[in-house]
């Protein structure tokens, strides 16, 4: 019988002291219920974010230990499945995200879904493009809440976290503490009115350790046609520097190019793109094509 934790079974920071909510052997196919970002708690458009609970905001579903990960290994977590449910909720609020300073009226739109479409005001019908805002393995040490990203992956708010998808972490504890939550319908890159069209969701996964990458700069994400380094810093300059680096160091250490060429194909080829912009920490990817990787024999095992 597949293991399978309830929305129930959540925590709301990152920790290495967080007692495990449900135990899987490497490769074995686990499903995780997730909450939206408010935990259900804006179910109408009469519902504002002034009256929410914020100590229940952004939680995770979790943790669940991963039998025989050691700190230090790089852990693969493979999004098997992806879904949202029922509908979605986003909220306008005064002094938040890049167009705070012009936000007067707070407010909560609800967006309902027709078969793979959201529905925006009735009128715009927008492609269903369900992807992860929060995932992540425990720090090693202290707390990180769920709405901050950091090295251990976290709020994120990366596009291309969805279904099909590898995420690679770097293990800071026995188990990793793997968790995730905070699912989005469809959420532009940028985040940039604090939120996508926050959904709760389904989601089904493997993990397991792939000790031929150990020191892949993490997170790191693998799709079908490309690979990209994640980072998140306390000015998106510093973010997009890190991620750039992050590919290179990639590129030379595993690939096995020199710097230069490794600088120069990612200036033809590459990718500096946002992934969110409205938390402290904002974060940035660098993506490179795999077919790149595949002219110099190189394939992510």
């Amino acid at each position: 019988m597949e293991k399978k934790l309830s929305r129930e079974h959540v925590f709301y920071a990152f920790s290495p002291d967080l007692k495990p909510a449900l135990h899987v052997a490497q490769g074995e196919e686990f499903t995780l219920e997730t909450h939206d970002c408010f935990s259900g708690q804006l179910k109408s458009e009469n519902d504002l974010l002034d009256v929410l609970d914020w100590d229940r905001v952004n939680p995770a579903t979790g943790p669940v230990f991963i039998d025989g990960v050691e700190k230090g290994d790089i852990l693969r977590v493979d999004l098997l499945k992806v879904e949202v449910i029922r509908q979605s909720t986003m909220v306008a609020v005064p002094e938040e995200g890049v167009l705070g300073d012009v936000i007067t009226k707070m407010e909560t739109a609800v967006l309902n879904f027709d078969n793979d479409q959201v529905v925006f005001r009735d009128k715009i019908s927008i492609p269903m493009s369900p992807m992860v805002g929060v995932i992540g393995v425990a720090p090693e040490n202290g707390k990180v809440q769920n709405g901050e990203p950091a090295a251990h992956g976290g709020n994120m708010d990366c596009t291309l976290i969805t279904e099909g998808v590898r995420v690679y972490f770097t293990a800071n504890v026995p188990g990793a503490l793997f968790g995730c939550g905070d699912f989005h319908a469809v959420m532009g890159d940028g985040e940039i009115i604090i939120c996508g069209a926050e959904s709760p969701g389904v989601i089904r996964l493997k993990a397991q350790v792939i000790p031929v990458l150990k020191g892949l700069p993490t997170p790191f994400i693998e799709t079908s046609d490309l690979v990209a380094a994640v980072a998140s810093a306390g000015s998106l300059d510093q973010a997009g520097s890190d991620a750039t680096h992050h590919m290179a160091s990639f590129l030379t250490d595993f690939v096995s190019l020199p710097i230069n060429d490794a600088g120069l194909l990612m200036s033809l080829v590459g990718q500096l793109k946002v992934c969110q912009v409205v938390d402290p920490q904002k974060t940035a990817r660098f993506e490179f094509p795999k077919w790149v990787l595949e002219k110099y024999a190189y394939q992510l095992p």
